[in-house]
């Protein structure tokens, strides 16, 4: 393993980020914040409880998940589709380094940055809406592995990418709501019977869902399940990497 050629990616895509601090990590702070504004102090206060759990409260995690996804996917389509658009994937992928540490390094950095955008929006909660972690190990996991998984998951749509718009299409087009569709603002329970069955088709349901688990010790779906959807997904996208740099699907033409 070149370990240095992954710290060297690394290092440069973090750099890139403080050098966007504003854009990467203030603005979805900010966003967010708003919404336990609106949802939490204002709304919260005049709605009654969901599962024995306050409305500000019951949104947290799901909000969380909302930008972590959203963030997750960008950040790492952005890092690996600039160098595609400059022409500098050229010289990586002629370099001595695997598609292993290159996905390692892009991937990496995209999931420590939606690690502490995360965190910094859980801090940022505080202010507006009391709130308890119950089972802090597994909200660390659930935050971890939601990261890595769609930061992999924006990593394959940058390289699928042939131009800015496609960047922006599965994250408005397709998480956002899939996020307000997979209990954000709401449990599943409270949809109709037919509803609650088509809502499990919805894959967000199950992170949303295990998250909240670790919040409040509630959940929708049971959270070994939520558990197991999201490291299939992550093993999928482990796979789908590992092919496209196999075959040079997107890379070299």
């Amino acid at each position: 393993m070149n370990w240095q050629a992954v710290r060297a990616i690394y290092r440069f895509e973090m750099a890139r980020t403080l050098r966007t601090v504003t854009q990467s990590i203030a603005a979805p702070v900010i966003s967010t914040s708003l919404y336990f504004v609106v949802f939490g102090a204002a709304i919260g206060s005049r709605m009654g409880e969901i599962d024995g759990i306050g409305y500000g409260a019951f949104i947290i995690p799901g909000l969380v998940m909302l930008s972590l996804l959203n963030e997750s996917i960008s950040n790492a389509a952005f890092g690996i589709y600039m160098p595609k658009w400059s022409g500098t994937i050229y010289e990586l992928l002629s370099a001595p380094v695997s598609a292993m540490e290159v996905g390692l390094g892009y991937v990496g950095a995209a999931a420590s940055k939606s690690v502490v955008l995360g965190l910094l929006i859980l801090a940022t909660a505080r202010l507006f809406v009391p709130y308890e972690i119950q089972h802090p190990f597994w909200m660390l996991c659930f935050l971890l592995l939601t990261a890595l998984t769609f930061s992999l998951f924006g990593f394959i749509i940058g390289l699928w990418a042939d131009n800015f718009q496609k960047l922006q299409v599965v994250p408005l087009m397709v998480m956002t709501p899939l996020t307000f569709l997979g209990g954000a603002f709401y449990s599943i329970n409270m949809l109709p019977p037919l509803w609650q069955k088509v809502a499990l088709f919805n894959p967000v349901v199950y992170l949303i869902s295990g998250f909240r688990w670790s919040f409040y010790g509630v959940a929708d779906v049971h959270v070994g399940i939520s558990a197991l959807a999201i490291t299939g997904f992550l093993a999928l996208c482990l796979g789908t990497v590992a092919l496209i740099f196999r075959t040079g699907w997107k890379l070299k033409n």
